[in-house]
This record gives C-alpha cells, structure tokens and sequence, in this order.
C-alpha cells in the first residue's frame, strides 16, 4: 500500500495584477510511504514540477492557461500568440537559469527559437506526405473499382451472349417430334460478377475513402504522439481537417481488442476477420476438390541422382515433405524426411505423383569426355608407333640402339631393362618413326599389355641362337589380343650359332605365318652389334605403315596414354605422354586417371623443350598434381573445375573398389583360417623410381604367396624413402625396399634409431631372390622320421617303485636312449611314447646295437607283454622352401 500526504500551499509571492512579473512556487512537494514485506515501509519525498503556459487575449494582456486547457482543439488566435508563446516559455525558463549575461540568454532564445521552427516544418512536411500518400492510395483504389467494373460488365455480356446462344439453339430444333419433350427449365440466370457495381464515381469515392482516411488518421495520430512525447507537454497543437467520409468513433481494422461494450453498440459496424475469410476459402477449395474441379496439376521433369534425401525429393517435385512421406509408408518404406532413399525408390514416388522422371549418375561427369568422332576430311597423316617386344636379354634395347644410334644398355643395371621408353627417330628419307621399348623379364607382363595396347606395329626380337622363349610367346599374346600386325626381327645373327630356320619353323608352332610360306608377317634378319638390314627393317616398318593408313587430327584438344609417371627431385610428378589424337600445348588441363593438373613444361625424348606436341609424339609432361598410374587415359579439358570433378570422382570409384576387395572376413573363413593355421606374413614398405616398377615387383610379389606365407605390401609408392615411410615401417616392424631410390639422411638417421633394415635393389632378380628367401624362412619346417631299429621283448618284469621293465633282443639297427618309440602287437601300433630308461645288464646305456640285450621301460606306459615289438625312430626337421 501506498500512502501519500500533501503539505498545505502557502501564499504566493507576487504582482496582484496579471501581465505583471510573478514569482510563484513551481514545484509542489510531498510524500509517498512505500510498504514492503515483512511489515517494513519507507517514505519517499516526490516533487512533482509544474509547467507555466501563456497565451495572449483580445486585450493583448498574457493570460495563463491551465492544464484543462492545454488539450483544447483548434488553432491560435493567430501566428503572433503562438510566436508570443513560445517566447514567454523560453523567457521563463532562461529566468530561473541563474548567472546568465544578455548575449547568452540572446544566444539561447535564438537557439531555441530556431529548434521550434525546424520542428514545425518538419511537421508540416510529415503532414504533407501524408495527404499525399492518402490522396494517392485513393486513386489507386478507384482505378481498381473501374477494373471490376469493366470485369463485371464482361462477364454479363459473355453471360448474355451465352444464354443467347443456347436460346437460338433450342428454337432451330424440327417441330414436328413424335416424342413429346419435357418441359424447358428456366434459363440460369446470368453468372453473378464477382464485384457488382452500379455507383457513379462520386458514389464510389465516398465508399473507398472512408477505409483510407482511417489508415492516414491513424498514421498522423501516432506521429503527433511521438512528436508529443520528443519536446514534452505541447502547448500548442495543429488541428487539421478529418479525412472525407470518417465517421465519429469508428475503429481501425484490427486496432486492438474487441471488447463486450464495442461488441454491444450498434453504432460501429464489423468487419469479417481474416480467419473467417481463410476459413471460406479452405472451404470454398474442398468443394472443387470433391467435385472433380481442382486446378491442373504442373507437371514437372524431376533429376533423380543414385541416392536423393525425401525432403530433397518432395522440394524437386513441389509438394510436402510429409505427403512424400505418407506415400513411401504405403509403399512399406519407413523413412523420414532427413533420411536417403536409392534412385529406383524415388522414381517410384515421382512417377506415383505424376511427374516425368529423369534419372542422373555420378558417372555423368565423364559424359562427352573424349569428344567426337573426328571428321574424315581433318584427319592427317601421323607416324607409326612401333613397340619392341621380346624375351629378356634377345637384343631388344641394343636394337632400338642401332637404329636411335645412341647407347641406353650401357646405362641399365644388369644390362637388362625395367623401364619402358619411348622415343622417336627420323629415318634418312626424313621419315618419323615412334618407338616404344618394353622389358622381356617376366615380372613386367603389365608393362608388355600396356605397350601392346597403345602401338601400330609390334617388332618381335628373337635372337637367332636362343630361338622361341617364354616371354616371346607371351609378346605374341599380347600382340594378338591387340590386333596388330607383327614383324618378326630375327637378331644376332653375327653369332657363330645362330640359325634362323629354326626361328622360323617354331614361330609356325605358334600360328605365326611368315610371308615366306603363305603368311603375311613380315620378317628381317638383323644384327643390332653389327649394324646389319637397319635399313630393310626401316622399310618394313614404313610398308606396314603405309598399308594401315595412319591418320590423325592434331586441330582438337590432345588425347593420349601415360607409358610412364615417375617422381623427379626438383621437378615433382613427371608422366610420359603418347599423344594419340590432337595437339597437347603448355598450359592445357588435363586428366590423368585419378590425378589432373596444367601442363607447366613439356620436354621432348631429345631432353628439348617444346611448346606442343601432335600426334603420334612422345614427351615428357610437368605440372601433375600426384604421380598418375601408367597405361591410364591422359585427356585434355576446357577447365579446372571439369579437371578436377572428373579426378574426384575417379578417386571415389577407386577407394570404393579398394574397399570391397578388403571386406570383411566371413564366420567360416574364419573358421577356416584356424583350422588350417594363420597365414604368416612378412610386411614390407616398397619404393621405387617408376610407377611400371612398383607394379611390376607388387605383381611378382604376390604370385610368391603361398597358403602359409604371403608378402604384405603396406605401402608402395614413386620416389625416394622419406620419414613417412620409416614411421609406417617401425608401426608394422616392416622392411623397407627401395629399387633405384636411395633413403634422404634423416630418413637414414631414424631407420638406424629404431633398428630398421632398409634394403636397397637395383636389378629385379635379386629382389625377388632375396624376398623369397625370405618367405622359406617363414615357413615352418618338414617333419622327418628316420627309422633305427627293432627290439623284440623276451621277458617283463615288474620293479617297486619304476614300474614294468622289457627285458628285450634288439634285432635290428640300434636302440637309442632318448629317441621315439612305438610298441606294435599283431604289426598293430598300440602306443606311441619316448623311452624313460635303457639299461644294459645294470648299467645305463646310451644304446644297444643289434644282437645284444637290454632293457628298456616306457614312460608313463605299463601294458607291455612278452612277444611285443619295439620301434625305435627320431624325428628330423628339415626347411622347407618356395
């Protein structure tokens, strides 16, 4: 509770006269008690600060005015009064500021002054946009009325001209009908419009205004109101003119509340809410939906990729979450909105709503990859791509030598090669012929496809004195399955040796026709240490040429196939490219498999750098983003973007397939795993210079395993051992191979502080011979039994404490203490055991050679009989091996 007590007004101080100067007390005191809990109260003193108001009357004499007043509608008297008003209110509050000269006060009335009359020209403003805004509101709103009206007056034509129609129609049926027809309905009325209207403008103005004189009177009150509560108690207000057509009292759509006195007075009239309006409409909408009348529903072409969420799939065909929802649960599939569904679930749904469906892929980005079929108009004519294949250690690189006339063998460790080159010479007719040199060993079977697949021709080398070997029937193979013509080059022929005849006759065992019996297989005895028929195996070569008609189109964007990816200090992931069709230029985009990059510099098989490469040209490609794998596609692309969605969806794929072929072990493959064993295994880390050699020794590596052993590779990569590799190696206690790659120093200084064995290979052979003797090491040893002989027992006796005691004849080789024994009765094994004592007469012996007797006790075994043989063997480990 509040109480409030007021002190009594003591007398004024001042003139008796108004228009005089007056000193009253312009502030009234008193006291609030202020009651809290627990029975506490407080006193509060308030002061409440009167306001002094001063209007000017006939007489000219200032006259206050009081607070009933204040509100008071209606204009001053005139512009002088509220100007005098102004001034006396500021005068009064510059008098009761104390220590102000005249310059000051001057100053500060002018201030204020020129405050008030920047205030009420921004009223006046306010005002004035709003009148205009009103006035503008009104003629949209009468245009709008003249809209219906013309609307409405269409549609009581076209009702009319309908009903005349149908009139005409009636009347123009024959008379004479023997059927008597039934009684004609009344005509339907015309359709209604939907606004009628039958006012002149006048009429419809007085209508319309009254709804926007509401919405402008309430915006004008609010600014008042705030205008008010800025500068405080206003003494003055402008009263300015009602809108047209506002009726006293009548409130704003949706001004506030509805209360039980507004909704009893008859004086205002209801407007219909808009939830009543909604209600109608929802209504209105059911009707047509039961009659057969709802709008035509939009059908629309969905994209349906291989895994769609539903709420994705409802926004694709523009209907609610829940509705797809309730449609894949009459289906029985329970999902929710969040949830994925597969393509061919979702273009059930979408074709379950009507819509036309159009099912996409993640492989879509590959779409128009390699471009189109070239015209035949630009095509030109391009070099052969000639791959020399062949058993290893035939003549193959030193042939590619004679005609290249330079020395690569002498740079191959072992003399044999383990990488595959391309190169390309010119002929002295200046004929260009690419060249592509594979290994013969038979670890880089890879390699040899890989050549097959991109050449024109395949040059068989098979040394004259060696004759038809592995690799060479493997080199047909491949040859075979590519399609493409063979030229036999029969080498060494300088040797003492050598015959050719022989060479011939095996090729015919392998439906290797020559031209000389009726075939069309070209073949040329050369000698690549002699420099022999060069040239006649030239000619070949171009006649072959020839016949096949090599063309290309170098006016596209290049394609091609990686022959090899390495990885160069100081110039990162380098790819030797075969450009197959088109012209590869610096600064081209490109895809390589799984990696993509920008071409930064292409170097030719001279060591040159060259600004672009046609058809048919091998080069040296700078600028990958990874080290791609060799015999992938290389292609070229309008942009990075493309580059790098084709890159990451081929990485994708990759992984998924990686993943699949290390799935999870089933139940009975466990079982099975125990049964037989665990499988040992001997981790490695393996790097090497070339991506062809990591495949090549990863392939022969796993052909080494067994069902007992078998080489897990953790990691095989291009470029030299870096302390990645040790830290996987010291996780796995693995051993680290490097072929041609040597380890940096700080990898070497970290595989000597954790005791790691890095080994490092040049020649492939002794690689593989290494780590398969690795393996038989692994595995465990053989069994073997060696017999030594028979004892017959003569007679058993029984000692205290040691049991039955054999008295027996050794009739055959020797009884050894120590060794195994089996006791046979009838020849049949009734015991296999270890013998606990061998005595002869009362000595321990060592053993008993045939002839002499002894005795012998078995160990934890009694059932021995007179008449039983004694089997003496020992058991031998021997170590096995791959």
């Amino acid at each position: 509770m509040t109480e409030t007590t007021g002190k009594e007004k003591k007398g004024r101080l001042g003139l008796s006269r108004p228009g005089k100067l007056v000193l009253n007390k312009t502030i009234e005191a008193g006291q609030v008690r202020q009651s809290f809990s627990r029975g506490r109260s407080k006193s509060v003193t308030v002061e409440v600060r009167k306001k002094r108001t001063y209007l000017q009357d006939a007489d000219g004499r200032l006259k206050k005015v009081g607070p009933e007043e204040e509100g008071m509608e209606g204009l001053p008297a005139s512009a002088e009064s509220v100007e005098i008003d102004h001034a006396a209110e500021d005068a009064a509050q510059l008098a009761r500021v104390p220590n102000l000269t005249e310059e000051e006060k001057a100053a500060r009335l002018k201030a204020l002054h020129d405050a008030r009359k920047a205030e009420e020209e921004a009223r006046k403003r306010a005002a004035q946009e709003a009148e205009e805004r009103a006035v503008r509101e009104a003629e949209e709103a009468k245009e709008a009325a003249e809209r219906a009206l013309r609307d409405a007056a269409e549609a009581e034509k076209r009702a009319e001209e309908e009903a005349l129609r149908r009139s005409e129609g009636k009347t123009a049926e024959p008379e004479g009908e023997a059927t008597p027809r039934p009684a004609e309905e009344p005509a339907a009325p015309a359709a209604t419009p939907a606004i009628q209207v039958a006012l002149p403008d006048e009429t419809l103005e007085a209508q319309v205004a009254p709804r926007k004189a509401d919405k402008v009177k309430g915006e004008e009150e609010e600014e008042d109101e705030l205008a008010k509560s800025k500068r405080g108690a206003a003494k003055v207000e402008i009263k300015r003119p009602a809108a047209p057509g506002k009726r006293a009292g009548e409130r704003r759509r949706r001004a506030g509340k509805l209360t039980i006195a507004e909704a009893l007075s008859e004086d205002e009239e209801r407007t219909r809410s808009l939830a009543s309006v909604r209600r109608a409409r929802e209504k209105e909408r059911q009707k047509r939906r039961t009659q057969g009348n709802e709008p035509q529903k939009v059908i629309r072409d969905v994209i349906i990729p291989e895994t769609i969420t539903v709420q994705e799939l409802a926004n694709r065909m523009a209907v609610r979450g829940v509705d797809v929802v309730k449609s894949l649960m009459r289906m029985g599939v329970m999902v929710t909105a969040t949830q994925t569904i597969d393509a061919d679930t979702a273009e059930v749904v979408a074709t379950e709503f009507g819509h036309n469906i159009k099912r996409v892929s993640d492989a879509d980005v590959e779409i128009g990859l390699k471009g189109e079929k070239d015209d035949s108009a630009s095509l030109l004519p391009r070099a052969p791509v000639v791959t020399v294949m062949g058993h290893v250690d035939h003549g193959k690189t030193s042939l590619l030598d004679a005609m290249r006339e330079t020395d690569v063998v002498s740079g191959e460790a072992g003399g044999i090669t383990q990488h595959i080159g391309a190169y390309q010479v010119t002929t002295k007719a200046g004929h260009k012929i690419t060249f592509i040199d594979t290994p013969g060993h038979a670890a880089f079977t890879d390699m040899r496809a890989r050549g097959a697949k991109v050449t024109d021709i395949v040059i068989l080398v098979v040394a004259a004195d060696d004759g038809i070997m592995p690799q060479t029937i493997e080199a047909i193979s491949h040859a075979k399955a590519a399609g493409v013509p063979i030229i036999v080059a029969i080498n060494k022929m300088d040797l003492p040796g050598a015959d050719p005849k022989r060479v011939r006759n095996d090729l015919l065992q392998h439906e290797v026709l020559l031209e000389e019996v009726g075939g069309d297989v070209l073949a040329v005895e050369v000698s690549a240490k002699k420099r022999m028929n060069l040239d006649k195996l030239e000619e070949a070569i171009l006649l072959q040429a020839e016949v096949l008609d090599l063309r290309a189109n170098p006016e596209r964007p290049a394609e091609g196939a990686i022959i090899e990816a390495k990885i160069e200090a100081g110039r990162g992931s380098v790819a030797t490219v075969l450009v197959q069709r088109g012209t590869l230029k610096v600064g081209d985009v490109f895809v390589a498999g799984e990696e993509w990059g920008r071409v930064r510099a292409l170097v030719s098989a001279h060591g040159s750098q060259v600004e672009a490469a046609g058809p048919s040209v091998p080069v040296e490609v700078l600028g990958l983003s990874s080290t791609p794998a060799a015999g992938d596609d290389f292609i070229v692309v309008e942009n990075d973007q493309r580059a790098r969605e084709i890159s990451e969806y081929r990485q994708s794929q990759s992984r998924k397939v990686r993943v699949q072929a290390s799935g999870r072990v089933s139940l009975e493959q466990m079982f099975l795993n125990i049964d037989k064993g665990q499988t040992r295994r001997l981790p490695i880390v393996l790097k090497a210079d070339v991506h062809g050699s990591v495949e090549a020794i990863s392939t022969a590596l796993r052909k080494l395993a067994t069902e007992e052993v078998a080489i897990d590779i953790l990691h095989a990569g291009v470029g030299a051992i870096n302390q990645s590799d040790v830290t996987l190696a010291k996780a796995s206690d693995a051993l680290i191979i490097g072929f041609n790659v040597r380890a940096n120093a700080q990898s070497r200084d970290l595989a000597q502080r954790e005791k790691l064995e890095i080994r490092y290979y040049s020649i492939i052979y002794n690689l593989l011979d290494d780590l398969k003797q690795a393996l038989s090491g692994m595995l465990a040893p053989t069994l073997r039994e060696n017999l030594l002989g028979y004892a017959e027992i003569r007679e058993v006796f029984s000692i205290t404490k040691v049991g039955k005691v054999a008295g027996c004849m050794v009739t055959e080789g020797i009884v050894r203490r120590g060794a195994k024994v089996r006791l046979l009765r009838d020849n049949v094994v009734i015991h296999e055991g270890n013998l606990s004592q061998l005595k002869r007469f009362k000595d321990d012996a060592r053993e008993v050679k045939d002839g002499m007797e002894c005795g012998m006790a078995f160990a934890n075994y009694q059932d021995i009989q007179v008449g039983d043989f004694i089997e003496c063997f020992d058991v031998e480990e021997v170590a096995r091996e791959l």
